[in-house]
């Protein structure tokens, strides 16, 4: 499976990367702060999370149009940055 790095630094996209050095070495050069998500390719988060074991359908809301369109999981490997520092 193949997947991109995203940085948000508030509500939108700020950067999408095909490597994480790549999108690290330009968090670090704006000296940013926010959070870099890894995102696999071709697949939904909801279903690449089920497939992962990383969550399960419990209630028919889990499975309705708009909890699949907001979907996200802590299970995604993710890092956060302050002014351009990975922190965690």
């Amino acid at each position: 499976m193949q997947f991109v790095y995203v940085f948000n630094g508030n509500r939108f996209a700020g950067g999408v990367f095909t490597s994480q050095d790549l999108a690290d070495a330009w968090i670090q050069k704006h000296a940013l702060t926010g959070m870099l998500t890894k995102y696999p390719l071709d697949v939904g988060v909801w279903e690449w999370a089920i497939e992962a074991g990383k969550f399960s359908v419990k209630r028919e809301k889990d499975s309705s149009p708009e909890f699949i369109a907001s979907f996200t999981t802590a299970g995604m490997d993710h890092w956060h940055y302050e002014d351009g520092r990975c922190i965690s």
